[in-house]
């Protein structure tokens, strides 16, 4: 019996999995709903889950300057083996964003879902009073919602220009690998540097507001 409910549960999550990749959202809505976890719950999951990827990608580019202000501090050595170890921080940190936009993406989309669903439902009522009331948290959700998402947006627009950038120390040390050219780069890590400390405030002020969302939405009223 434990291995048949077993199977059954891996079919669920394979079918779920598959919905998700087709992007077939209101249908997987609907399946999690009928297992008992309504768009609310989905939201508040996805907005813990934009932030800890926020978080790991705050890391993951400090670690990224870390490198690459070793290899401009470069003292003798294998100049290729600097190179391929800032290659591999760039790759990560492309991937921590490509992660960061992805789990921003899925918040909105079940954003959008719940507050349809929610403004739709509000004409259900009969009772005047509970009408009120449910639209007002409905108001209040959305702002605080609002709130978080330009967090996000305005800390993820900031990641572009930063990959940008070092994509192009990586490019240009991939066909210069000597003590000159890695002297004319000293002068970038100052605008790196301050570049990847605007993304981490900005980060961190995203990380913020998504904890205080995750808050508002789970605590008992």
């Amino acid at each position: 019996m434990v291995g048949k409910n077993f199977f059954q549960l891996g079919g669920v999550i394979i079918i779920l999995a598959i919905l998700l990749c087709c992007g077939c959202d209101t249908v997987y809505y609907n399946t999690m709903e009928a297992f008992g976890k309504h768009k609310r719950d989905i939201l508040v999951e996805r907005v813990a889950g934009a932030r800890d990827s926020q978080a790991e990608a705050k890391e993951q580019f400090k670690s990224a300057l870390e490198e690459f202000s070793n290899v401009l501090n470069f003292d003798g050595g294998e100049l290729e083996a600097g190179y391929n170890k800032l290659n591999a921080e760039y790759e990560k940190s492309e991937a921590r964003a490509s992660t960061v936009r992805n789990r921003i993406k899925d918040v909105k989309n079940v954003a959008t879902a719940l507050f349809r669903e929610w403004a739709g439902e509000l004409q259900e009522y009969s009772n005047e009073r509970l009408r009120r009331v449910s639209e007002q948290k409905l108001d209040q959700t959305r702002r605080r919602y609002e709130q978080l998402i330009g967090a996000m947006e305005r800390a993820e627009s900031k990641i572009g220009p930063v990959l940008t950038a070092f994509h192009d120390q990586v490019l240009f040390l991939k066909h210069n690998l000597n003590a000159q050219a890695i002297a004319s780069l000293q002068q970038e890590l100052g605008i790196i540097e301050d570049d990847i400390a605007s993304l981490i405030e900005e980060m961190e002020k995203s990380i913020e507001e998504a904890d205080a969302f995750v808050r508002a939405m789970t605590q008992t009223e």
